[in-house]
């Protein structure tokens, strides 16, 4: 059955409304004439492509020009009394065997014919199973066939098979409507369902324990739109590929059984009485209901497609929304009476459906009718039903008062609120069923609770908040309020707000009281977890605030504020270090510059990944090592090598980049490796360049990493840049592009002090990462 719980919009208007003031009849208006003109157009289109392919014939057969072939078909038209396209699709159909234009190869359609024509000739649909499996379906390597009638409860008749034992048709011959079967999901999907076995979907059906592991297809079986059963199929060991041509004879199929399940066929010439008997029937039924009612008949075009439903009776208890009279309705179309039942989701798709399906349909629905401009609406409860090839429609129309009712029940059912009452003259005391439920006792039983006893049901921690609600209600005749833990009988204890108002008589005397309970035990708890969850997220939140501060302070005690580093031989050396604005953001970078034995300098920047306490501390490690290093006089290369090995076994999993450079003042020679770090920069001549790249992993990848070494002759004047990525690094940007951008507007007549504070002011970095610059230039 087809449940919608919520309400479907049904909007009616009055036809007076539909082509002038109201938007959506305009709209339908132009979409009915534009789909005219789309049809015509087509027509015309079809016509001439019928035309020229007769042509192209008589050019062939008779070797003529495209001039004479049309005006020997001109004449041909002349002589036939027909016109030139009648004469065309003659000429085409001749040419076309009937097979070919339904794209159907010449031995399928010979034996699709057979099959038909047996169908035709058989008396029932046993017969017709038998004669599609023997002349259509076993060559294609079915071995057995089941026809199953779609009924209106529905549920699903076995109306006849093929290829299966009377024991098995005799358990399937009727199948329930929940039971999930292929014939069940065709119905529903309404398109051919492939299955290469029973258990793909978790399905039965026919010959389940004989046939499991075959592979099956179920097609729907319609005729004039509407479905009427389905025609179940089971392959062989090989079934045939899905492709085109089977889709094609399936669907054909599916028609000859649809023909042979539909048991009231339309008649075009017929009136709608001879062609569904079923209407005289349905409208005494409607007329005998309480509620409003239409019989609808389908309608159908020439070319069997469904386009509306005729209102074949309006029973005496309708009421139009648009104030017509029924006999205005009586003939008409639904989507000619009530146009914006077209909306999706609206009417009309609902019976469709239940036309197509067989499925009973139920739900609310708002009916809205457009008057003058001004919308009307009403509720109803629809009920829609199939009944042979018709559609019976009831609407119930639900009471204000039945409507209100409802909606407080669930009202009180999602606030968890029960009512009652307590006459003091009478000692009578009224509870609504959730009450029973909230004291933990039967609907029914004779212990209810008096509000003067509720004392013997608080938790002691609570009886001074429920005396005071007592006597405020009691004693001094005010509305009054309290929460309290309620321990039932069977030890449950629920978390319980009480209001009540008293109830005064003519004299002003108490004559009773009315309230609620209301059950917060969820809320209760929620917010216990609440305030745990702040507690926990505070506490976590100083943690981090402290772990931020220790960073802060370790860096600035490795990165000291000074401006200025020390004397270096043959060097003017100018650092900065810049931090990151947010505290939690401080990272791992590093410089150096520290003269070594023999009158040599290190030069040194880095970068540890990641931000906070494990990042400072990783960098100390890391920038200390390298100092101690640095004292055995090794190369950049090696020294790299070794602080790689420092970051593999002697830190926590610390991974770094790195530029480590000695320069010479003797020689003026630098020399300088890099372990995934920008190169250092070089200024001279008015020029700015990145060093040449020389290959080296960041520290702490690999175990064996190769840092290869580099070195330049510096002259006089020349300024070398050491940075990290800080410096330069954007979200939109490329590392390597910010870096030219950069250069390209780089201050190179400035004393190395000036130089690095502008390369600070004029950086675009977007990021709020750590920086650190060295600048040093040569004597």
């Amino acid at each position: 059955m087809r449940s919608e719980p919520e309400t479907t919009a049904l909007s009616v208007a009055v036809p007076a409304q539909v082509g002038g003031g109201d938007g959506m009849g305009r709209l339908a208006s132009l979409v009915v004439r534009l789909q005219r003109e789309i049809e015509s157009a087509h027509t015309a289109a079809e016509g001439r492509a019928v035309i020229e392919m007769a042509k192209g014939l008589l050019m062939e057969r008779l070797g003529c020009s495209a001039r004479e072939a049309s005006l020997q078909l001109g004449r041909l038209a002349e002589q036939a009394g027909l016109s030139p396209l009648e004469v065309a699709a003659d000429l085409v159909g001749q040419a076309m065997p009937r097979a070919a234009a339904e794209g159907l190869a010449g031995e399928e359609a010979s034996r699709l014919r057979s099959a038909e024509n047996a169908a035709l000739a058989a008396h029932d649909c046993e017969a017709v199973a038998d004669s599609l499996l023997r002349h259509a379906l076993a060559p294609l390597g079915a071995v057995a066939v089941a026809l199953w009638a779609a009924l209106p409860d529905s549920s699903l008749a076995l109306a006849g098979t093929a290829g299966i034992t009377e024991q098995e048709c005799h358990r399937w011959r009727h199948v329930p409507p929940r039971l999930l079967t292929p014939a069940r999901l065709a119905l529903s999907r309404r398109q051919a369902l492939h299955l290469s076995r029973l258990g793909d979907v978790g399905a039965a059906s026919i010959a389940e324990t004989e046939l499991a592991d075959h592979g099956r297809v179920a097609v729907p079986a319609r005729v004039h739109g509407r479905t009427v059963g389905v025609l179940e199929i089971v392959w062989g060991a090989d079934p045939p590929p899905e492709t085109p041509a089977l889709a094609r004879q399936l669907e054909s199929l599916g028609e000859v059984a649809a023909h042979a399940l539909d048991l009231h066929e339309p008649l075009p010439t017929a009136s709608l009485e001879a062609v569904y008997p079923q209407l005289r029937e349905l409208s005494d039924l409607a007329d005998g209901l309480d509620s409003a009612a239409l019989v609808l008949a389908p309608a159908v075009n020439a070319d069997g497609v469904l386009t509306d439903f005729r209102i074949h009776h309006v029973n005496p208890h309708f009421a139009d929304p648009g104030g017509r009279p029924r006999a205005a309705l009586t003939g008409r179309g639904l989507l000619e009476a009530y146009p914006l039942a077209a909306a999706p989701a609206g009417l009309f798709d609902a019976v469709e459906h239940v036309y197509a399906t067989g499925e009973p349909f139920r739900a609310p629905l708002q009916l809205s009718a457009l008057v003058d401009a001004l919308e009307i609406h009403s509720r109803a409860r629809a009920s829609l039903s199939r009944h042979g090839a018709c559609v019976l429609l009831v609407w119930r129309t639900e009471a204000e008062s039945d409507r209100l009712a409802n909606l407080l029940q669930h009202a009180q059912r999602l606030g968890r609120i029960a009512g009652f009452e307590e006459d003091f003259r009478t000692g009578e005391v009224t509870w609504n069923e959730p009450l029973f439920d909230l004291y933990g006792l039967t609907p029914g039983e004779d212990k209810l609770v008096h509000l003067e006893d509720i004392g013997s049901y608080v938790h002691g921690d609570d009886h001074h908040a429920v005396h005071r609600f007592l006597r405020t209600l009691l004693r001094h005749h005010r509305p009054a309020a309290a929460a309290f833990r309620l321990e039932r009988a069977d030890q449950v204890t629920r978390y319980i707000r009480v209001i009540a108002e008293p109830v005064l008589g003519p004299a002003g005397t108490l004559d009773g009281v009315r309230g609620a309970y209301q059950d917060i035990s969820a809320q209760h708890w929620t917010e216990v977890a609440l305030a745990a969850t702040r507690e926990q997220l505070a506490h976590t939140e100083a943690e981090a605030r402290e772990r931020n501060r220790l960073a802060l302070r370790l860096q600035q005690a490795i990165m000291t504020p000074t401006r200025r580093a020390a004397a270096l031989p043959g060097l003017q050396v100018a650092v900065r270090y810049r931090p990151a604005e947010q505290e939690h953001l401080v990272g791992g970078d590093w410089y150096d510059t520290l003269p070594l034995p023999g009158g040599r300098v290190l030069l040194s920047v880095g970068d540890v990944a990641g931000h906070g306490i494990e990042a400072a501390t990783g960098m100390v490690a890391l920038r200390n090592a390298l100092r101690g290093l640095a004292a055995t006089g090794a190369g950049p290369g090696q020294l790299l090598t070794w602080l790689n090995s420092v970051s593999l076994h002697l830190t926590d999993e610390v991974t770094a980049t790195a530029v480590c450079a000695v320069f010479d003042p003797g020689t003026r020679e630098l020399r300088w490796a890099r372990a995934g770090h920008l190169p250092p920069v070089l200024v001279r001549d008015h020029a700015a360049s990145p060093l040449p790249l020389g290959r080296g992993l960041l520290l702490g990848a690999v175990p064996e990493a190769e840092y290869e070494e580099q070195s330049v002759i510096l002259q006089s004047g020349d300024t070398l840049l050491m940075f990290t990525d800080g410096l330069v690094e954007r979200r939109d940007t490329a590392l390597e592009a910010a870096l030219n951008e950069l250069l390209t507007h780089l201050p190179h007549d400035a004393p190395v002090d000036q130089l690095v504070d502008r390369l600070l002011v004029r950086s675009r970095s977007d990021t709020d990462d750590d920086t650190c610059l060295i600048a040093v230039s040569i004597s």
